[in-house]
């Protein structure tokens, strides 16, 4: 199913680069839940999709690593996911975003971590498709965490009792708690750069501008995740019959349909998301999701203040280099002016023209010798004294 004008929450560009055909694909778990209880595990999508359709109140979480082209086309066929969301997940290498087809939530998440051995930031990739009652999570890496997320949430009945909104919070968590170890490791590299430069290595300009690149490839993470949880956490906040007192800007007023309810009612974003959450369990979710919200600006903004602290330590290092160049550009022109002055005089008394004052006077080579010695020396202390030599 196919929406070609979905409504999009946020849309933050695009880079192709198609998943190769060859690769080997990976695992793919499917697993049944029914009121927060894992029901069964079963082998093949296809299998999950018939027990779906043949007992109420069942919910799908298939999780899926480096799927191939067939295997994401046969969960979209059987769970009806949209076509240019598809399209994404297979070619991959998209930036952050969320976007709604006709019911169905799409998310493009990127993790990070921090590779000690080389000192960079790798960021990877997961998709994540939730409708009513299934969630498809994808991840392009071995390492994405899918398993730690729904042994989580299976340990905690009640909060995967609250659907499909439960996985999506609980993958959002897992990604956001990952930038924390990685900004740690960015803070001692900025500090380990600023001693370098203040220290004059000479290595320091090439290792600030690699650690300003990958500084910047963790804000492209970072950057679009509040609008999505913006997105997200706006609707929870609206609370029909809200009573007289501190005013709510998301308050509703008793003749204002509550936007959670049912499809029918609701209004605006709340429209577009498919997920369906009684009064009693929103406001935890909403406590969730403003949580990570909460720590999303916290990375953001120890992101942003790496990237001021790296631009001034690029200019405190722009401006060491000049000082040094002046430096050496200071004795080299001493030593320039303490030979002028010499040159000049050997010069003129080295001309042979005759008649010339002086010129057959017994003294004038000696006292030619020792004007050179007098200005030569008269002028390497003056620009010692003025620190140029």
């Amino acid at each position: 199913m196919t929406d070609p004008s979905p409504e999009r929450i946020m849309a933050l560009g695009r880079r192709r680069a198609a998943l190769p055909d060859q690769a080997p694909p990976g695992p793919v778990r499917t697993v049944l839940y029914r009121d927060g209880h894992r029901e069964r595990e079963t082998d093949t999508v296809a299998e999950a999709h018939r027990a779906m359709g043949g007992e109420s109140g069942l919910m799908a979480w298939i999780s899926m690593t480096s799927p191939d082209r067939d295997q994401l086309t046969e969960v979209a066929r059987l769970f009806g996911l949209p076509g240019l969301a598809l399209e994404d997940a297979i070619v991959a290498h998209q930036r952050p975003k969320a976007e709604v087809y006709q019911g169905v939530l799409f998310l493009v998440l990127r993790p990070a971590r921090y590779d000690t051995a080389r000192d960079s930031v790798e960021v990877d990739e997961i998709h994540l498709f939730a409708g009513h009652d299934f969630v498809v999570t994808i991840g392009h890496a071995d390492h994405v965490g899918f398993e730690t997320v729904r042994g989580l949430l299976e340990a905690e009945p009640h909060v995967l009792a609250h659907g499909t909104l439960a996985v999506v919070h609980a993958v959002l968590d897992l990604v956001v708690d990952g930038y924390a170890p990685v900004v740690s490791e960015l803070q001692d590299d900025v500090d380990e750069v600023e001693t370098q430069v203040l220290g004059g290595d000479s290595g320091a300009s090439r290792r600030t501008y690699r650690l300003a690149r990958e500084v910047i490839l963790l804000s492209r993470a970072v950057e679009p995740l509040g609008a999505v949880l913006d997105a997200l956490v706006e609707p929870l906040s609206r609370r029909p019959g809200r009573p007289r007192g501190r005013p709510d800007r998301y308050a509703v007023t008793s003749a204002t349909p509550d936007p959670w309810a049912s499809p029918q009612g609701r209004q605006g974003i709340a429209a577009a998301l498919p997920f369906h959450i009684s009064v009693e369990r929103r406001g935890e979710m909403h406590h969730r999701l403003r949580d990570v919200a909460d720590h999303v600006a916290a990375v953001r903004e120890r992101v942003d203040g790496f990237r001021q602290l790296l631009q001034n330590i690029m200019t405190v290092n722009s401006a060491l280099i000049d000082q040094a160049q002046n430096e050496a550009m200071k004795k080299v022109s001493s030593w320039g002016g303490i030979l002028v002055v010499p040159t000049l005089i050997s010069s003129v008394y080295g001309m042979n023209i005759a008649p010339q004052p002086g010129f057959h006077w017994a003294f004038s080579w000696p006292l030619s010798l020792v004007l050179m010695a007098l200005s030569s020396l008269s002028l390497y202390v003056v620009f010692r004294r003025n620190g140029w030599l």
